[in-house]
């Protein structure tokens, strides 16, 4: 039998195309490769004209500058880092995508790092990884822009950070955040107006500042609408769904139950609506469920949850602009942005 053997490839259709480098794009664009630098590195002694035409050359070619040059020639670094350690895989998840969005526009790359807040030797391990690091900047998340070791450790690098949902402002650092407290206090007031008495709360992470303060607006509704915080209504959670459904089957096994219940965050909320159906409740006749963050599980579930919308994303964003285009002698700002109550199928009022 005759075998037929294929044709070997020439040696220049087998090499994949060599990407653009520097001086195509300056060639292209008929301008030195320091202008090409100053645009991509978006300095301003640039006329409009001449960063047109470059960008023009960049799209063209599909240039990618390498984000070590890119360092090396405008002495700063071009990554920022997202420091973390939340067991909430929705809230990560919108994080990060706030965090990528804003540094793909701002032209800057992101790192993310799992930290362990509850390390002893957490200040030694965040001091690790940013002084053996160029990042230009560090972006810290709960729990651990409320932590003093890693703050410090930040510090005594002397590398840049902006705090993300911080229980409260701290002298010397930048932060964005929403008011959890009063975001909680309206959760629990417009659940009060439904006609709600006996609500269960599930509490975030103790060492989450802004567990902490969701947790105050909570009980302060409950006070101003002269209604008693009842200590078995009040259960400990983590901010994970296996938490969520302890403290949901705990308090839906109380002799009186609660009509409604309120978790910290909407992964523990999403728990609690698995865990009716083993109490056989419908919801939201027998049982309104409502949660925080209003994070992707809070849209996917059904009943979708009534939850108070964090703007986790916009947050991201706004903490990277900080680093991005504010200079370390304009000092320390704080960004507060609102907070929104978002009414879905999983609250109604109390069934008689």
């Amino acid at each position: 039998m005759k075998q037929i053997r294929p044709t070997p490839a020439s040696a220049e259709s087998a090499e994949a195309p060599k990407p653009a480098s520097i001086y195509d794009v300056a060639k292209r664009a008929s301008v030195s490769i320091k202008t090409v630098s100053r645009v991509v590195n978006r300095q301003s002694n640039v006329s409009e004209e001449t960063r047109k035409r470059v960008l023009e050359a960049v799209d063209a070619l599909s240039y990618r500058p390498n984000v070590f040059a890119r360092g090396l020639a405008s002495e700063r670094s071009f990554l920022i880092g997202l420091l973390y350690d939340n067991p909430s895989a929705s809230y990560a998840a919108a994080l990060q995508i706030g965090v990528l969005s804003r540094c793909r526009e701002e032209g800057y790359h992101m790192i993310v790092e799992s930290v362990d807040a509850q390390n002893p030797n957490l200040g030694h391990q965040v001091h690790s990884l940013v002084a053996d690091s160029v990042l230009h900047g560090v972006l810290l998340c709960p729990p651990l822009c409320d932590m003093s070791a890693a703050i410090d450790a930040l510090n005594l690098a002397h590398t840049r950070f902006v705090r993300i949902a911080p229980e409260k402002p701290r002298a010397g650092s930048s932060d964005v955040r929403i008011d959890d407290r009063k975001a909680a206090y309206d959760m629990t007031a417009y659940l009060i107006g439904l006609g709600h008495k006996r609500i269960g709360f599930i509490k975030g992470k103790p060492e989450h500042g802004a567990a902490n303060a969701r947790f105050e607006g909570y009980r302060a509704a409950l006070a101003h609408a002269g209604l008693p915080l009842i200590e078995e209504l009040c259960v400990q959670g983590f901010f994970s769904y296996q938490s969520g459904m302890e403290a949901g089957e705990r308090l839906l096994s109380l002799k009186r139950r609660p009509t409604a219940i309120f978790a910290a965050n909407d992964d523990m909320a999403a728990a609690v609506l698995a865990a009716s159906q083993r109490f056989n409740l419908k919801i939201p006749q027998q049982l309104s469920v409502a949660g925080f963050d209003d994070s992707f599980v809070a849209q996917v579930v059904w009943p979708r949850l009534t939850t108070c919308r964090q703007p986790i994303k916009e947050m991201a964003e706004a903490a990277v602009s900080m680093l991005t285009q504010r200079s370390s002698e304009e000092g320390p700002f704080e960004v507060r942005l609102d907070h929104e109550l978002v009414v879905r199928e999983s609250t109604a009022p109390p069934s008689a």
